[in-house]
Formats: C-alpha cells, sequence, structure tokens
C-alpha cells in the first residue's frame, strides 16, 4: 500500500493529549509524510526483506478478490459519501482471521486518498492512549483500530462521543480540582476489527454505520488469489497445482498465501522452480498438510478423540492434555476448522467425532 500513508501508533508513555498543536501540517502536505512514512518502514526492513506481504496485499476494491456482497455494499458507502464531499460512516469489519479486514481498511483509506492510522485494541489501556490518538488525526484519516473488542473500557466510552460528536472531554487532574477539557476533532472515519463480533458492547457496536461480515472463501476464489500470489512473487505455477493448494487453504487468504511460499521454496531445493500438482502435493506432505488442509496438530486431536477415547463425547481439558496443548490452543485453533469440516460435534457431554472423522483417519465409524 505504497501509496497511502500507514503509522502504526506507538503509545509507549502515552497518556494525555497533550497541548494543541499549532505546528500541524495541513492536508498538502500529505505527499512529504507520506515518503517519511515509507523511508521509516524501510528503514526498519532487515537486509534480505523483500516486502512480499506488503506487495501480496491488494490496493484497490476491483483488486480484491472475493467477498462480493462486502466489496459491493462498501463501493456504495465509499462512492455515496465521496459524492457529497463527506467523510464515510464508521466501518465495523468482522470476521474469522485471516480473511482480508486489514487489507480492506488500507483499501479504504486508498479509495478515499487519505491517510490510515493504525492501532490495536489491546493497546488501548486507558482514555488517555486514545485521546493522544485522536488529537494527532487531521481531517478525513482512517483510523484503523484491530481487535477493537479487546479494547479497555474507558477508551471505549471515550470512543463513544469521538465517533458520534467528533470531539472528546479530558479530564485533567484529580479530585475536587479536576477539570474537564473538550478538544475538538476533525471529521474521521473509524474503521474497526474484530474476530469476535458477540464481544462488542451494543453502544459500541450501534455507532458504527455500516458493519460487514467477511465470509469463508470458496475454492475457486482462493485458486484466483494463490495465482495473483504466485504472478506477483514471480513463481511459475500451474492451474491444477494452485487449485490444489487452495483446497488445503481453510478457505482463509493468508493460509493460502503461506501455503504458497512453501511450496515456493520446496520447489526452489528439490525440483526445478516450477509448481505442478505433483510438486505442489509432495511439498505439502514435507509440512504436514493434508488434502483437507489438516496439519499435525488437527489429527493429533481426532486421533486421540476417535482412537483414545472411542469417538467422545470428551471434554475439551481432556483433549488438550492428551495432544500436549493448551486447551485454549484447541479450543481457538483447531476446534473452529474441525467443526466446519463436519469431523467433530460439539455437544453438551463434550466433543464427539462424526463418521466423516474416522474416515478421514481410515477406520470405520462404529455403528450406532
Amino acid at each position: 500500500m505504497g501509496d497511502v500513508e500507514r503509522t502504526e501508533f506507538d503509545l509507549s508513555g502515552a497518556g494525555s493529549p497533550g497541548p494543541a498543536r499549532p505546528d500541524r501540517p495541513d492536508r498538502t502536505d500529505r505527499t512529504n509524510r507520506t515518503d517519511r512514512g515509507n523511508d521509516a518502514l524501510s528503514d526498519r526492513m532487515l537486509p534480505g526483506d523483500d516486502d512480499s506481504e506488503l506487495s501480496l496485499r491488494p490496493r484497490s476494491l476491483t483488486e480484491f478478490i472475493g467477498q462480493p456482497k462486502v466489496r459491493g455494499q462498501l463501493d456504495l458507502v465509499l462512492g455515496g459519501a465521496r459524492a457529497r464531499g463527506v467523510v464515510p460512516d464508521h466501518v465495523l469489519l468482522a470476521g474469522p482471521p485471516g480473511l482480508g479486514k486489514t487489507t480492506m481498511a488500507m483499501i479504504i483509506a486508498q479509495e478515499l486518498s487519505t491517510s490510515l492510522r493504525m492501532t490495536s485494541g489491546p493497546a488501548l489501556e486507558r482514555a488517555g492512549d486514545l485521546a493522544a490518538m485522536l488529537s494527532n488525526l487531521m481531517e478525513g484519516d482512517v483510523l484503523f483500530i484491530d481487535e477493537i473488542h479487546r479494547m479497555a473500557r474507558p477508551a471505549e466510552e471515550m470512543l463513544y462521543m469521538a465517533m458520534e460528536d467528533f470531539r472528546i472531554d479530558v479530564i485533567v487532574g484529580k479530585g475536587p480540582g479536576a477539570t474537564s477539557i473538550p478538544i475538538e476533532l476533525p471529521p474521521f472515519t473509524l474503521v474497526g476489527a474484530t474476530t469476535r463480533a458477540g464481544m462488542l458492547t451494543g453502544p459500541l457496536r450501534d455507532r458504527f454505520g455500516f458493519t460487514a461480515q467477511m465470509e469463508f472463501y470458496d475454492t475457486a476464489d482462493l485458486t484466483a488469489v494463490v495465482t495473483r500470489a504466485a504472478s506477483i512473487l514471480g513463481v511459475d505455477i500451474t492451474g491444477d497445482a494452485a487449485a490444489e493448494i487452495a483446497s488445503r487453504s481453510r478457505g482463509t487468504p493468508r493460509i493460502a498465501n503461506r501455503l504458497l511460499r512453501r511450496v515456493r521454496d520446496y520447489a526452489d531445493v528439490r525440483a526445478d522452480g516450477a509448481i505442478t500438482v505433483d510438486v505442489a502435493r509432495a511439498a505439502l506432505l514435507v509440512f504436514d498438510v493434508d488434502e483437507l488442509g489438516l496439519d499435525r496438530l488437527d489429527r493429533a486431536v481426532l486421533g486421540s478423540l476417535v482412537k483414545t477415547h472411542g469417538g467422545g463425547p470428551v471434554g475439551v481439558n481432556t483433549l488438550a492434555v492428551a495432544v500436549g496443548e493448551e486447551s485454549t490452543t484447541v479450543e481457538e485453533v483447531c476446534e473452529p476448522y474441525l467443526v466446519r469440516a463436519g469431523m467433530i460435534a460439539r455437544t453438551s457431554r463434550g466433543r464427539v467425532a462424526t463418521p466423516s472423522a474416522w474416515r478421514h483417519l481410515g477406520l470405520e465409524p462404529p455403528e450406532v
């Protein structure tokens, strides 16, 4: 996203917004600030880095693959705001990890030809952290808060007024001598991303003018994602090989791009550099990714459930002990995909293996 200034806020030591800054640059200084931001990003890159993660991200709604409903709705929201000459409503992007929420936030800033300010919910521990950030926004800026459901409550309550009225009240001092200083904010667009929309409080959720629910990708869209990424990375790949990688990517573009890089490594070292379907299958076998996208830990959970406990029901803590992992890892990393793939059923008594899980492990399911 080289055309958009991206700033990741460093909130260490930030507790108050500080005085108003009369030397704040105006909108015409964006080009210089963008160059400085890109230079700073380059300075942080280690020798040998090729910035491929940034290069794989699409730069516009037309380049973005998949999510047709979200793209169409967002195009209307942004187009209407541009036609009226106002900032768009605040946008909430909800969905599982790896589906493109951060990329979509970058695209929003790109489509609006404005700056993108980036932070995360866990970084906003105090109201002063948020006040320091908001006081540095310029008119039309896009503020992106990742994992917004993990914001501290004081910062969240300050955000209510900022979203609705574009102002905040900063409390200076303590006790009877404390005073409230109102700070007017320029109109901005907040883009919040969350993997757990149900954890958002009602008042915060209702202040977003547009909510986009990101869905898992089908194999056809993921094949297009892999083909596009291979073209950018300069990898020679066949259509069948791209479809093979896509089919094992759990419906997630981030996983598809990661698997493509690992298959590329295999092709460069043990093949002639070109990725055919046979090379892709051999590489994914080396990296423990089977035909359904299950990895070593997924198969260990299934094996424990089926072979050790006869298919269940089994509690998640018992499964976690059996595979040597934390229960949260099993519940948050393995279970969602195993349930979605129809391998595990969650019941009130525990986890139960489905007939598909038995067959995937080469076993015959017991007769009911």
